[in-house]
């Protein structure tokens, strides 16, 4: 008797757009544009009502900046000018104006690292409000408030709840929120930041969505942005085993290639495309070689979820890394939003 598997519950949890249209790139109703800036990679996708319902995605501009090593200053300085560029490349689209003021949101918990991105964002972010208040503020700055509205499990209210409270009472003209996201790829984490127009679920970032925050429900633009700090164990061990058929294959191809004892260090050969033989692969790995990519995530997930060994894993540098992240997006913001070079 064949095992049947409900597919739907092994879904890989993806809050990035280019990773849900990797395998979609053919399907009507969705537009993907890559550039190269400052040696960055960005990639822009525009998804309309037809596509976002193959996707399961709503329907919005989506951009995402690719970037490797975000701790060293030179790299940390090309991705904050690429990120401020792209940002007021995405309030012009939205007709955001000099005069509209902005509400600044840091979704997440600031008491566990991973999750803390939002709050340490809102924490640099020009606050101007209580200034234009006083009249002492020149027309290089517009008005802004920010907020790190905590998480339910510390303030027993539901984020979204308090978030409609203050907009109702304040009324910005819109909203820029912040929150950690959820990657099907541990080459992306910490290393892909990620602005939208279409709205942010708190919690993603480690599954636990709660309430939307979108247009739709507020009445006013909302640009979400977020990078994704944390990866599950399937993704782990799933990439792991592809990472494994590439370093096989390219030591039975290249094992007695002369060009390879005239390197210093180790090639980095894992990153490339390297051709597989399904042959190959089943005499390396037996029944799993049998297995495409989306079924040996089924088969993982199908093993780790009923122990409760899917944790959600984040490198072990995050604290640094989540650090110079919320330099980036807040300093990054500043630039955006005031007229100001210089903060």
């Amino acid at each position: 008797m064949k095992h049947e598997v409900d597919l739907s519950k092994f879904e890989i949890r993806t809050d990035l757009a280019i990773e849900s249209i990797e395998n979609h790139q053919d399907i009507e109703g969705i537009i993907s544009r890559i550039e190269k800036i400052n040696g960055l990679t960005i990639t822009d996708v525009v998804i309309d009502t037809l596509g976002g319902k193959k996707l399961n995605k709503k329907p919005g501009n989506y951009i995402t900046i690719e970037f490797d090593d975000i701790t060293d200053e030179d790299n940390r300085k090309k991705v904050e000018e690429v990120f401020v560029y792209k940002l007021k490349e995405l309030l012009k689209k939205k007709k955001i104006k000099m005069s509209d003021s902005c509400f600044v949101i840091g979704l997440g918990n600031e008491k566990s690292t991973p999750d803390s991105l939002g709050p340490l964002c809102t924490s640099k972010i020009v606050v101007t409000n209580h200034l234009f208040e006083l009249g002492h503020l020149s027309k290089d700055y517009r008005r802004v408030w920010a907020l790190s509205p905590g998480v339910m499990g510390t303030t027993g209210m539901e984020t979204s709840d308090v978030i409609i409270s203050i907009i109702n009472r304040i009324k910005p003209s819109f909203i820029i929120v912040i929150d950690a996201l959820a990657s099907q790829s541990v080459e992306r984490v910490n290393k892909t930041i990620q602005m939208t127009d279409t709205g942010i679920s708190p919690g993603g970032g480690i599954g636990n969505n709660r309430k939307e925050i979108n247009e739709e429900i507020l009445d006013i633009p909302v640009i979400a942005i977020g990078v994704p700090t944390t990866v599950d164990a399937v993704t782990i061990v799933s990439d792991t085993i592809n990472y494994m058929y590439k370093h096989f294959s390219y030591l039975k191809t290249n094992m007695n290639n002369p060009a390879n004892k005239l390197m210093i260090g180790e090639p980095n050969y894992l990153k490339k495309d390297i051709a597989i033989a399904d042959a190959d692969k089943t005499e390396w790995l037996g029944l799993v070689g049998n297995l495409n990519e989306s079924e040996t995530r089924q088969l993982i997930y199908e093993v780790l979820t009923p122990v409760g060994y899917n944790l959600m894993v984040t490198p072990k540098e995050v604290d640094f890394v989540i650090e110079k992240l919320a330099d980036v997006i807040g300093n990054g913001i500043n630039k955006a939003i005031h007229n100001k070079k210089k903060f």
